[in-house]
C-alpha cells in the first residue's frame, strides 16, 4: 500500500463543500433536499458545480469534464469537502482523465460511494482516505435524517476518525417512497456473525462488488499485490443484489491471483435484497447465502482471516459512511470494529 496515507483535514461549522456529479445526476427536487439537510442538520454550505447540473446525456458524453469538476473541487482552497450527488455505472470511464498531480497536492475529504468507489479506489492508490457517503439517498431518504446515519456522517465530516461502530439498533429492506413520503418498516437488528478469534489491524480496502470486478477486469487501477498486505477487505453489495455464486466467484479468482490471502480481515456489509425491478427474486436467505458463500472461499484461501458480516455500510439502511483508506480494527472477542 503507498507508505503514507492522508486523511484530510475534518470540515467545520460553515465549511464549503462541493457538489460534483462524477457518476449520473438526481432529480432537482432531490438536490434541493440534501442541501437543505447539508445546511440544516450539519450548517455546511453547499456549493453545486456544474456536473451537477447536468443532465444524463451530457454527463454519459463528457466523462473528461466529469473528472475535471472532481479535480477543481480538490484545487479550491475554499473548498472543504467534496460530495457526489449519486452513485451510476460508468464512472471507471473518467479515471483516465484524472491527474493524480492535482488531486494529492491539497488532499480535500471526498464522500462517495457504490459507483464512486472507483474513484476512492484511484484515491487509495495515492494515499488519500473518502468515505462513504453520497447526496442521494443517503442525505434525501425517509421523512427526517436517521439517527444512525446522522451520528457517523457527523463523524465523517468533522472528526478524525469514524471510532467504533456500533451495529445499529434497526435495519429496512424497504425502498423509500419519495412521491407518498411514507415511513419505511424498520425491523430489530439481528446482529453480526464473526469468523475467526484474532484482532487485526489494516487499512480498508475494497468497496462495492461490482465495482471491484471491474477493477480485477480492466486491472488498470488495481494497486501492486504486495500493497494489499495485512490490509482489510470491505465488501458490499448493492441493489443489484448478485447472485451468491457470483461473489463466489469473484472472490475464488481473487483467491488463485494470489490477492485473497494477502487479507489479514474481511469486513461484508448487510445486504440490500429488494430493488424495483429487478430481474428475479432473492430468497428470505440471501444474507446467510451470501455469508456461507464467502466463508467457503475464504476457507480455502485465507483461513486465518478475521471476518465480519451485516456490517453496517454501503447499500445498507442505515449505513457508516466507511472510509477506505483508514485503519480498520477487527476485534472478535468483544465483537467490535473500530476505524481509525
Amino acid at each position: 500500500m503507498p507508505a503514507v496515507f492522508t486523511t484530510p483535514s475534518p470540515l467545520d461549522s460553515g465549511s464549503r463543500v462541493a457538489v460534483v456529479a462524477p457518476s449520473r445526476p438526481i432529480d432537482e427536487s432531490h438536490l434541493d433536499r440534501a442541501c437543505a439537510r447539508l445546511r440544516d442538520a450539519f450548517s455546511l454550505d453547499p456549493v453545486v458545480f456544474e456536473s451537477a447540473r447536468r443532465d444524463w446525456a451530457w454527463l454519459r458524453d463528457n466523462p473528461a469534464a466529469r473528472a475535471e469538476d472532481v479535480m477543481s473541487a480538490f484545487e479550491d482552497p475554499s473548498i472543504r469537502g467534496v460530495i457526489a450527488v449519486t452513485g451510476g455505472d460508468d464512472q471507471l470511464r473518467i479515471l483516465p482523465h484524472l491527474d493524480p498531480a492535482r488531486l494529492t497536492a491539497s488532499p480535500t475529504r471526498f464522500f462517495g460511494f457504490s459507483d464512486n468507489d472507483n474513484l476512492r479506489l484511484f484515491l487509495w492508490n495515492h494515499g488519500v482516505v473518502s468515505y462513504g457517503a453520497t447526496l442521494h439517498p443517503t442525505l434525501t431518504v425517509d421523512p427526517e435524517l436517521h439517527p444512525y446515519v446522522e451520528r457517523y456522517l457527523r463523524r465523517a465530516f468533522f472528526e478524525r476518525s469514524i471510532g467504533v461502530v456500533e451495529p445499529a439498533p434497526e435495519w429496512t429492506d424497504d425502498w423509500f417512497d419519495f412521491d407518498t413520503e411514507d415511513p419505511r418498516e424498520w425491523h430489530d437488528n439481528p446482529g453480526r456473525t464473526w469468523r475467526g478469534d484474532d484482532r487485526v489491524t489494516g487499512r480498508l480496502w475494497g468497496g462495492n462488488f461490482s465495482i471491484l470486478k471491474w477493477h480485477l477486469q480492466t486491472g488498470r487501477y488495481l494497486p501492486d499485490p504486495e500493497e494489499l498486505d495485512g490490509a482489510v477487505l470491505a465488501l458490499e453489495t448493492s441493489e443489484d443484489v448478485p447472485l451468491p455464486r457470483e461473489v463466489r466467484y469473484t472472490l475464488r479468482a481473487m483467491g488463485e491471483r494470489g490477492l485473497l490471502a494477502r487479507f489479514d480481515g474481511v469486513v461484508v456489509g448487510r445486504p440490500r435484497t429488494f430493488s424495483p425491478g429487478l430481474e428475479w427474486e432473492p430468497p428470505a436467505d440471501y444474507g446467510a447465502q451470501l455469508r456461507a458463500e464467502v466463508l467457503s472461499v475464504l476457507d480455502a484461501y485465507n483461513p486465518d482471516a478475521t471476518a465480519v458480516f451485516d456490517v453496517e455500510f454501503g447499500h445498507a439502511d442505515p449505513a457508516v459512511p466507511l472510509p477506505l483508506g483508514a485503519k480498520a480494527t477487527l476485534d472478535p472477542t468483544v465483537g467490535r470494529l473500530r476505524i481509525d
